[in-house]
């Protein structure tokens, strides 16, 4: 039985994972612990986690393993600056020094590290490097319940791969193609991210849920496609791409795109953050979304023709585009598609584990078709009544706990269907990017004022963005056209005729904020422009206190759906910590809070309730 420690770290989205026996005991992003959103520092806090979830010591482990391998990403850096030179001088005088001070001596620098997480003995010690999309593929195809399948990973750039095509068989993995940097699909987008005022490795998906607003079938539209393809990139059949360098400066530079040269291209200056969104904004954004979709249909096409598989494993960044799966599954290209929940660079952490453990160490892969081996991605901490409980107090918080779980799923359904809004926290938390039940905030999807009480209110972020449906698994038909599973939130699926509203007219004339409130749904909470949503299935057998608080809503209301959004508030990471919901809760507009079996609501709270803002101003040991 091998245990074996994962870590991705220094570039973003740090975070540690750890597998005996080939299971998952623990994973979790450092961000959860420092509270510092997208985090690259080293995951001391996530390791320690992961060690104590396993009741496993540094010494025990049979391996510790890297997500990628940064001498190969210098030889890559190396390489670019001297094939563009002599641009980017400045580019290469700020990133030289970092790569020297912190990632060329990165053996050091986990050795150092693992030292904060505890005392052990360095000559004991395995330390093993994964390629980047090797890590990608891994953590897909070995969490996957598929004896053999296509794998397809794509990103931004590994160490010079920025996408490829896998087989995975058994206990193996055999990478077969691979599109190299600087082109990058990845990198294309994230270009447009920029150029639209979002922040690069966060904002892709504020990108995505732009697109909806742009009309697809408009002159402007339609002549952002054509100058796309026929200047920035260049798609072959396989779905390779060439991208045209004399567009960007992610190369040499010090942000994504030559600025000026995008403005006259487009015809549009860039859009600074917090700038007031238009309609050339929202077809800029349908534009490369399109192309995304094309590019990834292409080169799943393209895995299907090299491997003959009837399965794919998705991973890697862009996997995360949930609209992009959703064409792709309805492309019908393989019987079926398994996507890693925790897609981006903390999944590698994950990813890393499993290729030491199948690849180097030849453990035996072992099938169950029924099991879930990402568990629901419930692999974060948890926290018992008793804690919950002390930090109650300390805050002078005032709750009504209940012995019978059912008896609170109903009260707590019945307050939704009132119109309030809930913060909800149960059991261990999830990995990746999405909430998937345990720390959310909940509310009622049929509201026609949600979302922008959502958005403007709680979440305080823009009004633009949606909110996914949780839906029973076993009702999801009724609502959403696909009968496919999705309990990760990945697939974008189309709401049903049947909940439809008719659109008026001038839908198209209408200007973005109008088009969001026009009335298009009988659960308008979670329906998109384009009558989409990003859904989550709920199963009993994997979140049974979930489950049954749908139930209870669909029983009291007839509806099985909740709105299920992360519980934080815009620049945040989820809540980890019992004491973090409460301070969240306190600082929003929620008006109740669900800890276990604790119930709190916001009137309750006499000792901080009537405060404009309450900060807490300590923290406990």
């Amino acid at each position: 039985m091998k245990k074996i420690l994962g870590i991705s770290a220094y570039f973003h989205d740090s975070a540690a994972a750890i597998i005996c026996d080939g299971k998952i005991v623990a994973a979790v992003q450092e961000e959860r612990f420092t509270r510092e959103k997208h985090t690259s520092a080293f995951p001391v806090n996530a390791i320690k986690y992961c060690l104590e979830e396993s009741g496993i010591e540094i010494d025990e482990l049979d391996g510790v393993i890297f997500y990628d391998k940064p001498l190969l990403k210098f030889e890559r850096l190396l390489q670019t600056y001297y094939e563009f030179s002599p641009r980017g001088l400045i580019s290469f005088l700020k990133a030289i020094p970092v790569w020297i001070n912190e990632k060329l001596f990165i053996k050091k620098n986990i050795f150092d590290g693992l030292k904060e997480v505890g005392a052990y003995d360095k000559k004991k010690l395995q330390l093993f490097f994964s390629e980047h999309h090797l890590s990608h593929a891994a953590s897909a195809f070995f969490t996957s319940n598929f004896k053999e399948s296509a794998i397809l990973t794509i990103d931004g750039v590994g160490e010079w791969a920025t996408a490829s095509i896998g087989y995975g068989n058994g206990s193996e993995i055999k990478i077969l193609k691979e599109l190299e940097y600087p082109h990058s699909v990845g990198l294309l987008y994230s270009s447009f991210t920029y150029f639209l005022g979002f922040t690069v490795n966060s904002g892709e998906y504020k990108l995505m849920g732009l697109a909806p607003y742009g009309i697809i079938n408009s002159n402007q539209t339609i002549e952002f496609i054509e100058t796309i393809k026929n200047e920035l990139v260049d798609i072959k059949e396989d779905g390779s791409i060439w991208l045209n360098q004399k567009w960007f400066d992610y190369s040499t530079g010090l942000k994504m795109v030559n600025e000026k040269k995008w403005e006259e291209l487009f015809g549009i200056s860039r859009r600074k953050p917090e700038e007031e969104l238009k309609q050339i904004h929202c077809n800029l954004a349908l534009a490369i979304q399109t192309i995304t979709e094309e590019i990834v249909i292409k080169m799943a096409k393209e895995a299907k023709r090299i491997t003959n598989s009837q399965f794919l494993c998705l991973s890697g960044g862009v996997a995360l585009n949930c609209v992009a799966n959703g064409k792709l599954l309805k492309e019908g290209i393989f019987n079926e598609i398994y996507i890693q929940p925790a897609s981006g660079d903390a999944g590698g952490a994950l990813g890393a584990a499993f290729a030491l453990n199948f690849l180097y160490f030849n453990e035996n892969r072992k099938i169950n078709e029924n099991e879930d081996l990402m568990q629901g991605s419930y692999l974060g901490p948890s926290y018992t009544s008793k804690e919950i409980e002390i930090i109650s107090k300390k805050v002078k918080a005032v709750y009504t706990y209940y012995d019978d779980y059912l008896t609170l799923a109903n009260l707590v359904a019945q307050k939704i269907g009132d119109g309030n809004i809930i913060g909800w926290f149960q059991g261990r938390m999830e990995f990746g990017p999405r909430a998937l039940g345990n720390r959310s905030i909940l509310a009622d999807p049929r509201n026609p004022e949600m979302q922008k009480k959502l958005n403007l209110k709680i979440k305080n972020r823009e009004g633009f963005r949606p909110f996914a449906p949780s839906v029973l698994e076993e009702k999801s038909n009724l609502y959403f056209e696909s009968s496919a599973s999705s309990p990760y939130m990945l697939f974008v699926d189309k709401v049903k005729d049947l909940h439809r509203k008719l659109l008026p007219e001038n839908y198209n004339d209408l200007s973005l904020f109008e088009k969001l409130y026009t009335y298009r749904s009988d659960i308008q909470a979670v329906t998109h422009l384009d009558f989409s949503a990003r859904v989550q299935t709920v199963s009993k057998s994997v979140n049974p206190k979930f489950h049954q608080l749908i139930s209870a809503f669909d029983q009291l209301t007839g509806c099985p759906i909740l709105v299920n959004t992360s519980f934080n508030v815009r620049g945040e990471p989820v809540v980890c910590t019992p004491l973090e919901a409460y301070q969240c809760f306190m600082n929003s507009d929620m008006d109740y809070l669900v800890m276990e079996n604790f119930l709190f609501a916001k009137t309750d709270q006499s000792e901080w309730g009537n405060k404009e803002k309450w900060k807490l101003n300590f923290k406990l040991d």
